[in-house]
């Protein structure tokens, strides 16, 4: 098991974000959490990170309880976060970017850094063109891959991505679902919080439907595919 978040509840003030949320993500999956807007699933992925406070519940990481440890030691262990709207730095060129991601693992040296380099560029050849642009210039698709690829610098065993593809064209969003299955070729695991839930459900291994901060039906993404309750709720058929 490579994550576990055990009865995990956070409040906002006095609305309740989430209660007792028990997800459990293994090594090599790609996991999805799909829900309508407000349902929690960022809330997550922010307590996982700890960066909101829980009011009750622990998150397990690689069999370390993680609850209270500070946001920038997570990803020293191997956690990474790609927070929803891309966050790149618009004033520095995409080499600039992606050598930005290596800080968040000191334990990277010369060789592992340029190995993620000539990585990074197989995956996003589109970036590996554009290395001296400054970020802010590149598209919305590139931003997002961007923002993916400064994230796999870091080397993490688990990344978590929030929106992926929101605000993207069609064709684009069909090449980050595919990169986001090369990923995990590549022996990486993947949580996954997706507005496109047909997507999601399609590359997922296995999926959570959340819904005013409660888990209300789990199970493999092409049977959640197929479940009309799902379909109906949350695909439009």
């Amino acid at each position: 098991m490579m994550l576990e978040i055990q009865d995990l509840s956070v409040n906002y003030g006095h609305v309740i974000a989430l209660t007792d949320l028990r997800i459990q993500v293994d090594r090599g999956e790609i996991i999805t959490l799909i829900g309508g807007n407000g349902a929690g699933k960022t809330t997550t992925l922010m307590a996982v990170s700890n960066l909101v406070e829980k009011t009750a519940g622990t998150v397990v990481f690689k069999g370390e309880d993680i609850s209270d440890r500070a946001a920038h030691r997570i990803v020293k262990m191997g956690l990474c976060h790609v927070p929803e709207g891309r966050h790149i730095f618009p004033s520095l060129s995409v080499k600039e970017n992606l050598t930005a991601g290596t800080c968040g693992n000191p334990a990277l040296g010369k060789v592992d850094i340029e190995r993620l380099f000539d990585e990074v560029y197989t995956l996003f050849p589109q970036l590996k063109q554009r290395v001296t642009q400054v970020g802010g210039s590149l598209s919305g698709g590139e931003q997002q891959m961007l923002a993916i690829a400064r994230g796999l610098m870091m080397d993490p065993e688990l990344i978590m991505l929030d929106e992926p593809s929101l605000g993207l064209a069609p064709i684009i969003v069909e090449e980050i679902f595919q990169l986001i299955l090369k990923i995990k070729e590549r022996g990486k695991t993947i949580l996954l919080i997706e507005q496109n839930a047909a997507m999601a459900l399609q590359v997922a291994d296995r999926g959570y439907v959340l819904a005013n901060g409660r888990i209300v039906t789990q199970g493999r993404g092409k049977d959640l595919l197929a479940d009309p309750e799902v379909r109906r709720a949350y695909l439009g058929s």
